[in-house]
């Protein structure tokens, strides 16, 4: 399997969104961070020609990354995977990548700091991060058959600039 990690793109600022708003968790992209991103996805399907899956956090910041990924990548709506919510753990997330099929490509669209614990629990076999993902920056891991803790290859990793940058 490989896995294309994507953290969500710009959103409106916590503590603006606090001034309005009680509920973090339906904090939005910015117009520019939709912008942003459309072109990031469209580069990363350069990259990555195929996506099996599309999987996201169920914040409304990750659902709508991953509403342009699923868009581009032609595969419909995104599934919601409670496993890629803040604060949960990267073995709650095997579990669910375990259940697609070994020769699939999945993207995950979730948050930091669990993404980077999820990048180092896959490839170095702990949660302690390694990798701080940029918003609409992204990374390749080939997870193998196993999908396990340590057993991972990080291919490559992509700062949003970088993947806007690409031709």
């Amino acid at each position: 399997m490989q896995l294309l990690v994507v953290r969500h793109g710009i959103a409106v600022e916590q503590d603006e969104w606090a001034r309005e708003h009680s509920d973090d968790t339906e904090r939005p992209l910015t117009a520019e961070g939709k912008k942003k991103m459309k072109e990031c996805a469209k580069r990363l399907r350069a990259i990555v020609p195929r996506v099996d899956v599309v999987a996201t956090s169920p914040l409304t910041r990750a659902l709508q990354t991953a509403a342009i990924l699923a868009k581009i990548y032609e595969k419909g709506e995104p599934v919601i995977v409670d496993a890629l919510s803040p604060g949960q753990h990267p073995p709650a997330l095997a579990a669910w990548l375990r259940t697609q099929g070994t020769q699939k490509t999945v993207t995950i669209v979730g948050h930091e700091p669990g993404l980077g614990a999820t990048v180092s629990w896959f490839t170095a076999g702990s949660e302690r991060s390694f990798l701080e993902l940029g918003k609409g920056g992204a990374c390749l891991l080939d997870l193998g058959d196993r999908i396990e803790s340590g057993d991972a290859m990080l291919l490559w990793v992509l700062r949003p600039s970088h993947l806007r940058a690409l031709s």
